[in-house]
């Protein structure tokens, strides 16, 4: 009998070590998430804490790879006023990204003059899909929430660290949608 009663209770510690965990798995807001720089630091999400921040899947050799001048059009604009954005280089899509993250800063720099922070090249979807963009893609409101369909997928966060709307590729970030959006949120101070 004890070591029945020695097994339920190492069965209920287990139990209750999974719960916790994967409780400590949902994120409150992209605050939580702390990835690779390009350049392999860590930084933190939270660095960005009280700014409106644009986050965007980047690719080198995509269709929509010219976005990044109108990208960094929008940064240059608002920066000041409390906005970044933040792009993650991924592979996803077609093998869009296939260099190095040195090679990834190289050409986003010449090419574009990106000035933005950039991160590690990450996996937006599959089985190795990041944590940032599993919350991204899962944890969202129903309107944000959904598979990455491709490169340059956009998302808008408030000065909360909550995600609160999301732009398609085709959706640049020049629009009307995308710089009212951004104007809205930096109007909520």
């Amino acid at each position: 009998m004890k070591a029945v009663r020695k097994r339920s209770v190492h069965a209920s510690l287990v139990l209750g070590l999974v719960i916790l965990m994967a409780g400590s798995a949902l994120a409150a807001n992209i605050y939580d998430f702390t990835l690779p720089s390009i350049d392999g630091k860590p930084m933190p999400l939270a660095d960005f804490k009280g700014k409106v921040v644009l986050v965007v899947n980047v690719a080198s050799r995509c269709g929509f790879t010219p976005q990044y001048s109108a990208l960094e059009s929008l940064y240059e604009k608002y920066k000041d006023q409390g906005f970044v954005i933040v792009g993650f280089p991924a592979n996803n899509f077609g093998g869009q990204e296939p260099g190095t993250n040195e090679e990834i800063k190289t050409f986003c720099s010449r090419k574009y003059n990106v000035t933005f922070p950039m991160y590690s090249k990450v996996s937006v979807k599959g089985d190795d899909q990041t944590p940032l963009y599993q919350y991204l893609t899962k944890q969202t409101g129903p309107s944000i929430a959904g598979d990455i369909k491709w490169n340059f997928t956009k998302f808008l966060v408030d000065r909360n660290g909550n995600v609160v709307q999301r732009f398609e590729s085709a959706v640049t970030p020049d629009s009307t949608e995308v710089v009212s959006a951004v104007e809205k949120q930096l109007s909520q101070k």
